[in-house]
């Protein structure tokens, strides 16, 4: 078959980590039909992945309103050029990866030149704004979906909805089980490692706390270790000039984020997507979380959930304690830790109940699920995808 003649697919992922789930899509995508053209908006990971990529997403990529007020023009550019792209290039299908206010107006120009559509990562209609549904059901042909508790409110609208289960139970891989290359390293009892977010302005307001909760359970427990590991986006050596402990042996690592989890007896955790990271390496945990008073107060006007952390919100309860805004201090931080650390019927019943979390993400092999339903939405040939380990 012609390059003209081939089933062409556009993934868009506007993000880093849609940029990540989007190359495994993308390899899945290949390895079951070579013969695609897999074309994508994203940057690095999806280039090697085998996609021919039409934008660099750092274009389009920002955090908070100041960063989308002042790239405005460049979001705008990005968005008319993939919209011509969608008009003029004969696309069988349109992949869309989170990302969800740029991508659901590109969902709208897919719909209206006829283009379907398969979106992989729900924008998080159950926390907040959950009048998108309607209009996401209008443009969006199938949802890939990756929280179990996200098929009813899609079904609701009589919209296709899978799970395909977590990505991240592929990303971890192996590093979540069995014993970790620190292990000799860090022979602390207990050892907990430290958490503090990949933000700037998530590590100023969190370490601090952080680093005094250490010095408090240094103290309780003389033979305590603590482990940091820094996030990529982190520059260690900033870090470690900025723990200004008292007692607590404080250690920065870098690039072993997973590892740090899994040596540690305790993990205390900004509130993200490590808790789940966390949660599926077994590991208890106290969740913090403070932003400043006014973003805070917006989000609970605006938030319909009775957690912020991942972990309690996929399990339905609070498995883990959360210390948000005031009561994320020093003082209370050791506190929860040292209730996980001493009391052994609370700590049994936190790890029988993260097992139950990790159970509700599904099965490794989401990317996997995508392609097969990409391939099936396109009548495209599959070579053994159901079998793929």
């Amino acid at each position: 078959m012609g390059r003209e003649g081939k089933k062409k697919i556009l993934i868009v992922a506007g993000e880093a980590s849609g940029d990540l789930h989007g190359s495994r899509v993308v390899e899945a995508l290949l390895r079951s039909n070579p013969a695609l053209q897999v074309l994508a908006v994203g940057s690095e990971r999806m280039r090697q992945a085998g996609a021919e990529m039409i934008l660099d997403s750092s274009r389009l990529s920002v955090v908070g309103i100041t960063e989308i007020l002042g790239r405005g023009r460049s979001l705008w550019n990005a968005y008319r050029a993939i919209k011509g792209f969608l008009k003029k290039s004969g696309l069988s299908l349109l992949i869309l990866i989170d990302f969800p206010d740029f991508n659901l107006l590109l969902a709208r120009t897919a719909k209206k030149v006829g283009v379907p559509v398969l979106y992989y990562i729900s924008p998080q209609v159950w926390a907040w704004r959950s009048g998108r549904v309607s209009k996401i059901a209008r443009y969006v042909n199938k949802m890939a979906v990756i929280f179990p508790f996200e098929i009813p409110i899609y079904q609701k609208t009589g919209m296709e909805v899978e799970f395909v289960g977590h990505p991240l139970l592929d990303i971890l891989g192996t590093s979540a089980q069995g014993r970790s290359p620190l292990d000799e390293e860090f022979k602390g009892d207990p050892l907990i490692a430290l958490l503090p977010g990949s933000r700037e302005k998530e590590i100023q307001s969190l370490l601090p706390e952080m680093v005094q909760a250490a010095d408090i359970l240094t103290r309780a427990k003389p033979g305590a270790k603590f482990i940091l590991p820094a996030a990529p986006t982190v520059d260690a050596e900033d870090l470690r000039e900025n723990i200004h402990s008292q007692s607590a042996t404080i250690t920065v690592v870098e690039g072993q984020t997973y590892a740090a989890i899994r040596a540690a007896d305790l993990v205390i955790v900004a509130s993200g997507t490590a808790t789940l990271e966390t949660a599926i390496m077994g590991k208890p945990m106290v969740i913090i979380y403070r932003v400043s008073p006014l973003s805070y107060w917006v989000g609970k006007a605006m938030v319909k959930v009775n957690w912020v952390g991942l972990v309690n919100i996929v399990a339905g309860k609070g498995v883990v304690p959360e210390l948000l805004q005031g009561e994320a201090k020093g003082r209370q931080i050791a506190d929860a830790a040292l209730r996980i650390l001493d009391d052994e019927t609370y700590r049994r019943g936190m790890l029988e109940d993260l097992a139950a979390v990790r159970e509700k993400l599904g099965t490794p092999g989401a990317s996997r699920r995508v392609a097969k339903i990409a391939l099936d939405m396109i009548g495209a040939e599959k070579r053994g995808v159901e079998s793929w380990e």
